[in-house]
């Protein structure tokens, strides 16, 4: 790395915020140049300063972490991306990567470890907590074939109005516009909405959005 690296932050929490702010602004080599609370402000927000990386927050009101990430690595894929999450299921962990994460670490992780995340990410490297790097390698080389065998026979069990459904949601659409789209009731759609997730086991947007990654139904 040579000069300040520039790091943006996104986050929903205001004082998680404030202390990975004021942690990383004691480091010299370290310039924030912005931060926000969501996707979508943090997409305007990065394409206007170009950062060198980003930290990534999942679990955002309105455009997750995920979506987010999938358009500033369309828009900007030199730019680095750490996510920074409570999220250690490889339902997560796999979407991030997925959609372009460059390292994966979690908020209980100590300030050293965040250093050497951001370090690593920065010189061109994946990083990945220790707590879930088993998850991932076991997961790349196909040790938890019995997950991935209960998640397709979950995947037949939907119909192909609700594969729609999850698809439209996943790309962030709310119930209101898929309604109009599909020509649906909006009762309609939160009925198909809610028997898809109560058969795939997923229990927000955000869970949605992952699953629909992983079997590449919405991409970067």
């Amino acid at each position: 790395m040579t000069g300040k690296q520039r790091i943006f932050i996104v986050e929903d929490h205001t004082l998680l915020r404030a202390g990975l702010r004021a942690l990383l602004s004691q480091d010299p080599d370290i310039e924030i140049v912005g931060e926000a609370d969501n996707g979508r402000d943090a997409i305007r927000a990065i394409a206007q300063l170009s950062p060198n990386l980003v930290l990534m927050d999942i679990s955002m009101a309105g455009m997750n972490g995920i979506e987010a990430m999938i358009d500033i690595k369309r828009r900007n894929p030199e730019i680095r991306v750490l996510v920074l999450t409570i999220h250690k299921t490889e339902e997560y962990i796999h979407a991030c990567l997925g959609a372009g994460a460059d390292g994966y670490m979690l908020k209980d992780a100590s300030h050293d470890e965040l250093r050497v995340a951001i370090r690593s990410v920065l010189h061109g490297k994946t990083y990945l907590s220790p707590d879930i790097s088993d998850k991932v390698i076991n997961g790349y080389l196909g040790t938890g074939t019995g997950k991935a065998e209960g998640m397709a026979s979950k995947w037949d069990t939907l119909t192909h109005r609700e594969r729609e459904i999850l698809k439209l949601v996943a790309e962030g659409h709310p119930n209101k516009y898929i309604a109009t789209y599909l020509s649906l009731s909006i009762k309609t759609v939160e009925k198909h909405r809610s028997n898809l997730m109560k058969k795939l086991d997923l229990h927000n947007a955000s869970t949605v959005t992952a699953y629909a990654i992983e079997k590449g139904l919405v991409t970067m």
